[in-house]
């Protein structure tokens, strides 16, 4: 599977952003997809995820702010993201999974920089 993500960028802290991801297969053969991401001198981590079936999952660092959010019609899974903080400026990774077989995929990154 292939994942190509787009929308990144410079915001000011307090605005906003949108990320989308597209796979290269139908979203509903995938059993999730999701948003991580990785700071300069720190590990990746979750940002937000979104199954199939429907069930959103966040880091508690971006409840409240952040969305995930499917777009069948275009087959996009996307990441809204409001009340930016300089904190949260980071490489942001689409990640797709399946189950059968069990496997990890990762999109190119997009560069996310909060600052004024």
């Amino acid at each position: 599977v292939q994942l190509q993500a787009s929308g990144g960028g410079l915001v000011q802290p307090g605005g906003s952003l949108r990320l989308s991801c597209a796979p290269s297969r139908s979203i509903f053969n995938l059993n999730a997809m999701g948003w991580y991401r990785q700071a300069p001198g720190a590990q990746r981590e979750l940002v937000a995820t979104l199954t199939t079936g429907g069930t959103s999952n966040y880091a508690d660092s971006v409840k409240g702010r952040f969305t995930i959010t499917r777009d069948n019609a275009k087959n996009t899974v996307n990441l809204q993201m409001n009340s930016l903080k300089p904190e949260d400026t980071a490489v942001y990774y689409c990640n797709a999974k399946t189950v059968f077989p069990a496997r990890s995929y990762w999109g190119q990154g997009t560069l996310v920089t909060v600052s004024s």
